[in-house]
C-alpha cells in the first residue's frame, strides 16, 4: 500500500478524530481521485478515509457488517459533516499484490478462490444491502444515459457490441441475476489482506451486498490477469472455487455490465 509521510493540519478534522492523531506519524495512502486516505500509525494502526458528504455511508455499513462476521476490522468512527469521514482499524498483513504472494501465483490463485467460496457461503442475514442487483443495474441505466462505455472489460466473444447493443443485451438478460450470496463487490488482489498466506480480512467492501456470485467471480479472474500479467490462471481459479457454481454465460454478462462503470 502507498504510504507517503504527511503533516496533518488538525483544524481540518472533526474534534472527535483528534485523539487518534496525537503522537502518531501520518501518511497519505490515497489511491483514488474520489477519496483521500490517511494512515495513522498508532497502536495497530488506523485508516481515515474522506470523501464527498454522504458517499461513504454504504461502505461504513458494509464494513461494519463484514466485521461482525470476522471478515474485516471495525469502523471506529463515521462522521458526515462538511464531508464524510470514516475511521477504521487497520487490517493486519499485506494485500495480495505483495511480492511474497505474487511470487507464488498458483498458491495465490487457489487461496483467493477458496476465500471467495467461503465468503459466498457466509450467512448474509442482516446485511444492509439486500438487493445488490437493483443497485448494480441502476448504475448501468445511469451511466448508459451519461454516455459511459468502456469496452475494455467486455468478453472477447462480445467485442462486436457497441454501447447501444450492449445495453439491449443486458436488459434482455437482467432477470438472470440472483441475490443469493454475500458479495465483496470489488474482489481484486489489492482488497484481499493476507498474513503469510493466512486470511486477515477484506477491505474496500463499499460495493458489496447480497447479490450474484458471478460479479465477484468476474473480478477474481480479471485481477489475476491484470496483476499477474497473464490469463493462464483463469480456469484454475474457477476450478479452485468450484465449477459447480460457475456459469460462464453469467460471467460474460458481468463483463458487459462493467463496461458501463
Amino acid at each position: 500500500m502507498i504510504r507517503k509521510p504527511i503533516t496533518v493540519d488538525f483544524e481540518k478534522y472533526p474534534d472527535v478524530l483528534l485523539p487518534y492523531f496525537n503522537g502518531a506519524d501520518t501518511y497519505d495512502s490515497s489511491c483514488s481521485p474520489f477519496a483521500k486516505v490517511v494512515f495513522i500509525d498508532k497502536n495497530e494502526g488506523f485508516y481515515l478515509k474522506m470523501a464527498e458528504k454522504g458517499t461513504l455511508k454504504r461502505e461504513a455499513d458494509m464494513i461494519s457488517f463484514f466485521a461482525s462476521k470476522g471478515l474485516s476490522k471495525n469502523v471506529v468512527e463515521y462522521i458526515s459533516a462538511d464531508r464524510d469521514y470514516m475511521l477504521t482499524e487497520r487490517v493486519l498483513g499485506e494485500d495480495c499484490t505483495y511480492y511474497k504472494y505474487i511470487d507464488e501465483p498458483k498458491r495465490l490463485c487457489d487461496t483467493i478462490a477458496v476465500l471467495l467460496r467461503q465468503l459466498h457461503e457466509t450467512d448474509f442475514s442482516g446485511c444492509p444491502i439486500q438487493n445488490h442487483t437493483k443497485l448494480y443495474f441502476d448504475t448501468v441505466d445511469e451511466n448508459y444515459k451519461a454516455g459511459v462505455f468502456d469496452s475494455s472489460y467486455i468478453d472477447e466473444s462480445l467485442k462486436r457490441l457497441n454501447a447501444d447493443d450492449a445495453y439491449k443485451y443486458l436488459r434482455e438478460r437482467k432477470d438472470a441475476f440472483e441475490n443469493n450470496v454475500l458479495l465483496h463487490g470489488d474482489y481484486c488482489l489489492p482488497n484481499i489482506m493476507l498474513d503469510d498466506f493466512k486470511f486477515s480480512g477484506f477491505i474496500d467492501v463499499g460495493n458489496g451486498g447480497v447479490g450474484d456470485r458471478h460479479i465477484d467471480l468476474f473480478w477474481g479472474a480479471w485481477t489475476l490477469n491484470f496483476n499477474l500479467k497473464t490469463d493462464i490462471y483463469r480456469e484454475r481459479f474457477f476450478d479452485a472455487y468450484g465449477r459447480d457454481k460457475v456459469d460462464n454465460e453469467k460471467i460474460r454478462l458481468v463483463s458487459v455490465i462493467e463496461c458501463f462503470g
